[in-house]
């Protein structure tokens, strides 16, 4: 399998365009999966210039309906003639950020053709699947950082019911991709164990130091009990990162734009 980081809020490659956002080109043995869009055209632009062909994409999923991962969708559906996104039918919900401002996807889009709408459980092929786990426990207790969805005429907090999650496994590995992880790392790592954990953490709001601290220290050692290989970008946050990169060592590696894993 090779993952091809296409757009990610840092990078070190000054003719790639860094944003806050993600997605990733997925290769695996039978197909081309491209997962998320990021905010803008950005990921396409770098698709380019990293020779990831968009366009024989076979199909692309959507982790959840925020604007920093469904941004590029119209332009996939302009690049890619025939394949389809798979997103939660609760994603084009409306979505706010504490500041009450408007962060969901682009609801002209709402009725495009190529858009499935898929519920808790999907199988797109063999070995290769969506999961909403919303019937699920969530154990862990996670906050929303002031991110909300209208309801009723108000907004209320998210509770990320259209958030999903991508597991492929292939020769015996199980892969699992993460947007953001809003319904909280240790929540997603306990339903699944994969072998390697791809995505965001949500812990950019933490601070390194005080109860902060004591959040990231918990989360990294409750990390630590499965055999897990984890690859975190995004919303997890650099200094968080690097927080929790002494705790975890080889265990936890950072992915920003540009960067190639293969396994």
């Amino acid at each position: 399998m090779k993952i091809t980081v296409l757009t990610e809020n840092t990078t070190g490659n000054e003719n790639l365009t860094a944003e806050h956002g993600l997605s990733l080109f997925i290769e695996t043995e039978k197909h081309k999966i491209l997962f998320d869009m990021g905010q803008t055209d950005a990921f396409y632009n770098n698709a380019e210039k990293l020779g990831a062909d968009l366009s024989k994409a076979d199909f692309a999923v959507l982790s959840h309906g925020h604007y920093d991962h469904g941004g590029g969708i119209a332009k996939f559906l302009e690049i890619n003639k025939t394949a389809k996104i798979f997103v939660s039918r609760l994603a084009f919900g409306k979505h706010y950020n504490a500041s009450e401002k408007y962060i969901g996807l682009d609801k002209r889009l709402a009725d495009e053709k190529r858009l499935i709408f898929v519920d808790d459980f999907y199988e797109i092929t063999g070995g290769i699947s969506l999961h909403s786990c919303n019937e699920k426990n969530r154990k862990f207790l996670t906050e929303p950082y002031g991110l909300g969805i209208e309801r009723s005429g108000e907004i209320c907090p998210n509770d990320f019911l259209h958030e999903q999650y991508l597991l492929i496994d292939e020769n015996g590995k199980k892969v699992l991709f993460s947007g953001c992880s809003h319904k909280g790392v240790l929540n997603i790592e306990e339903w699944f164990a994969p072998d390697v954990f791809i995505g965001g953490f949500h812990l950019s709001k933490l601070d390194t130091h005080g109860e902060g601290a004591l959040k990231l220290n918990e989360t990294a050692e409750s990390l630590m009990v499965n055999d897990t290989k984890y690859y975190t970008a995004h919303c997890t946050g650099v200094e968080q990162y690097r927080y929790l990169k002494e705790i975890m060592g080889d265990r936890l590696g950072y992915l920003s734009t540009g960067s190639v894993l293969e396994f």
